[in-house]
């Protein structure tokens, strides 16, 4: 099986989440940074939206301890983690993909397994398998390594699309089904999935119901010059994820997500969104324009990024940074216009831009 261990046993799927805390509208400061470690925040602290703000700073501070790089990406990942979806981080090797989802699941206090896709992965190898079991003398479940609360598919993209399809019955229902039973997975659970570029050599690209099930997809890049510079020169101070202690309580993740289901939708954001996901539907230089799960989902990343900033409430601009993360991996660029360079992220930031943005109501 090609799987790491967990770090711990995975949070119970049986754990309640708690109300939903309330607060005032205004986002606290950023703590300042630290090179040492702090202490967790803890679910007792929470009373408010405001003290959820605080904890998401602290967890993106405690990330950045081990990964230097894309901020914004930090962020959309961690936002991805607290609406209970999943993410696909695509770019090229060697660019801390891995080192964001480990520092991302150490930091708060989850369970994580990382698999290695290849050409020659089984389904079995991702989900477990029924094995005889010697002990008992009979037929036995062996859990995979999708049992735990992330999981690292590291290079998706490299592994035949029978392979790739294990996924999608745990991403969309959180269960496993083998040999006529079904297994619950741990909650939270996020996969976090790496994928080449497709024009890398030996690589599948996934299929749009697949991509469709990603929260949100980011790209990292390459650091600006003085965070490489940083880098190359605290690679001997700088801790390793696996040594990063965790940033919070994990019930602060369940009280997190409380929140994002209780974030207020005003009609006039609601109506803003219906507008971006179907001008993506009649835009000329797109062949497949957005579902309604897209809208779904840049409302559930929107609230979110409400939550992070210390509000119970969306606006439009919270609904503009996730467009591109949220709508770029599910559209379809016109063949015609794909040979002339256009992209389906420079489409989808082109009709936000564009978009009217409501004035009034919350």
């Amino acid at each position: 099986m090609k799987a790491g261990q967990s770090w711990h046993e995975p949070v119970s799927e049986s754990t309640a989440l708690p109300s939903p805390p309330h607060g005032p509208s205004q986002a606290p400061p950023a703590p300042p940074r630290s090179n040492s470690y702090s202490s967790p925040v803890q679910f007792a602290d929470l009373e408010s939206t405001e003290r959820l703000a605080f904890a998401f700073e602290r967890i993106v501070e405690n990330v950045e301890l081990a990964y230097l790089g894309n901020d914004r990406a930090v962020r959309l990942a961690l936002a991805c983690l607290m609406a209970e979806g999943h993410l696909l981080v695509e770019d090229r090797p060697g660019v801390g993909k891995t080192t964001l989802a480990k520092a991302l699941a150490r930091s708060v206090g989850l369970g994580f397994r990382r698999v290695q896709f290849t050409a020659d992965l089984l389904p079995s190898d991702v989900t477990g398998s029924v094995v005889l079991d010697r002990d008992h003398g009979g037929l036995a479940f062996r859990r995979g390594p999708v049992f735990t609360n992330v999981l690292l598919a590291d290079e998706l993209n490299r592994a035949s699309p029978k392979a790739q399809s294990a996924l999608l019955e745990a991403m969309e229902e959180r269960q496993v089904s083998s040999d006529g039973a079904t297994y619950a997975l741990p909650r939270p659970f996020m996969v976090l999935a790496t994928q080449n570029p497709f024009d890398s050599a030996g690589t599948f690209p996934l299929p749009h119901s697949q991509r469709d099930r990603f929260l949100l997809r980011v790209s990292l890049g390459y650091p600006d010059r003085r965070s490489e510079e940083e880098l190359l020169g605290s690679r001997e101070k700088r801790p390793k994820p696996e040594d990063l202690p965790p940033a919070c309580d994990p019930q602060v993740i369940s009280a997190f997500a409380a929140a994002v289901k209780n974030v207020h939708l005003s009609p006039e954001v609601r109506g803003f969104v219906v507008d971006l996901v179907a001008s993506t539907r009649s835009h000329p230089e797109l062949a497949v324009g957005a579902s309604p799960r897209a809208g779904l989902a840049v409302l559930g990343a929107a609230a979110a990024i409400a939550v992070s900033r210390g509000r119970s409430y969306v606006i439009p601009d919270d609904v503009k940074d996730v467009a591109e993360p949220a709508l770029g991996h599910r559209v379809v660029v016109q063949p015609a216009a794909e040979l002339a360079g256009v992209t389906a992220s420079g489409v989808v930031e082109e009709i936000t831009s564009s978009q009217p943005v409501p004035i009034g109501g919350r």
